[in-house]
């Protein structure tokens, strides 16, 4: 992958008459996640929203928003040591930032069971997150197919890519 191809975006998937439909959202919400939950919120759905974020090749963030309860997964704790956005998650999921002497391997962060309802158990979610052979973007394509979305998805980052 080059820098070129680098792509960051954020979508919300949500259902709609009993089946998934997939939007984008402003790129700006790459690296806010107040911003990131507020649009999860005005979209209108019964069963809750998710969103998918996808930051470069370094790292993703999934995140479902039902009424006030709101579930996080960042997918590696090391890119809080250069994106906003995986900072702002480990401090709203309440873990400190780790000094860049202590790590030295993918580690994920957050709700690992944030799909399991919906059939991507926590074994599954932490396998792929930590899949150093794919790309942010990649695995959540192979979540989105996995939980039942992959057409809207794919849909929406055609959308964001033209």
């Amino acid at each position: 992958m080059t820098d070129e191809d680098v792509l960051d975006f954020a979508i919300v998937v949500y259902r709609e008459d009993d089946h998934w439909e997939a939007e984008m959202l402003p790129v700006a919400l790459t690296s806010d996640l107040r911003g990131l939950l507020q649009a999860l919120r005005q979209q209108p759905s019964n069963a809750g929203t998710i969103g998918l974020v996808a930051v470069g090749d370094d790292f993703f963030v999934a995140l479902r928003v039902f009424g006030e309860r709101v579930s996080v997964f960042l997918s590696d704790i090391t890119a809080s040591w250069e994106w906003p956005l995986a900072r702002q998650v480990l401090d709203f999921i309440d873990v400190p930032v780790p000094e860049e002497e202590e790590l030295d391997s993918v580690l994920p962060a957050g709700d690992l069971s944030v799909f399991a309802d919906l059939g991507l158990d926590e074994m599954e979610l932490g396998a792929l997150s930590g899949d150093r052979d794919l790309y942010p973007d990649e695995v959540l394509f192979s979540i989105a197919a996995r939980l039942g979305f992959r057409d809207p998805f794919e849909r929406a980052v055609d959308a964001i890519i033209g």
